[in-house]
């Protein structure tokens, strides 16, 4: 039976508001990065689209809220300081639940993705990325092709962002970065030295 209000409008049922509450609470979504200001920022702007959003700063954390209430979306930063992204990935597919998830990689390691999408993820971006192409990612329909991106990141940049990864990894050590990277040295910190190309 549909009641009306005094003043004229259909009111609504405890059943019909217990149906809005569920439909609100379907849109949370977990955003795990290790990079705490990205984190707040990319939260703040999910929260203005309309997530309920809940973050972790590391893969333990991402793991227990993951596997403690399921989110409906999530974003998961591949490289974490505690270790490995695809294990969040991995918790979140062992709930059982059709979480649609999309994978961030600062440093291009296109091989780590591509098993993140094995596992489920249903795509991956390469950082930085907006809160836009988050967006788009994360609320695609099945089969839609994502758009290809106006400024795409230039190969110097890709190149940048790798060894910056590669150099924080070694804790700011230039000699070990140099070495993972086969490079001399001194050219290392030439590149260090310089602002990221665009």
């Amino acid at each position: 039976m549909v009641e009306k209000s005094p003043n004229g409008t259909v009111a609504s049922s405890p059943a019909d508001k217990e149906r809005d509450d569920i439909d609100a609470m379907e849109e949370t979504l977990l955003l795990v990065d290790d990079d705490g200001p990205f984190l707040r920022r990319l939260a703040r702007a999910m929260e203005s689209r309309g997530f309920a959003v809940e973050t972790a700063e590391s893969v333990a954390e991402g793991i227990v809220k993951a596997k403690s209430n399921p989110p409906k979306y999530a974003v998961v930063d591949l490289r974490l300081g505690d270790g490995n992204g695809l294990d969040v990935i991995e918790a979140i597919r062992t709930t059982g639940s059709d979480t649609r998830i999309v994978v961030l990689t600062g440093y291009g390691n296109i091989a780590t993705a591509v098993t993140a999408v094995k596992l489920g993820a249903l795509d991956y971006l390469a950082k930085p990325a907006d809160a836009d192409d988050i967006y788009n990612a994360l609320t695609q329909r099945p089969g839609e092709k994502a758009e290809v991106p106006e400024n795409p990141m230039s190969a110097d940049r890709v190149r940048w962002e790798h060894i910056q990864r590669v150099y924080e990894m070694c804790d700011r050590n230039v000699s070990e970065t140099a070495r993972r990277l086969n490079m001399h040295r001194r050219t290392l910190q030439r590149i260090l030295a310089k602002r990221a190309p665009k």
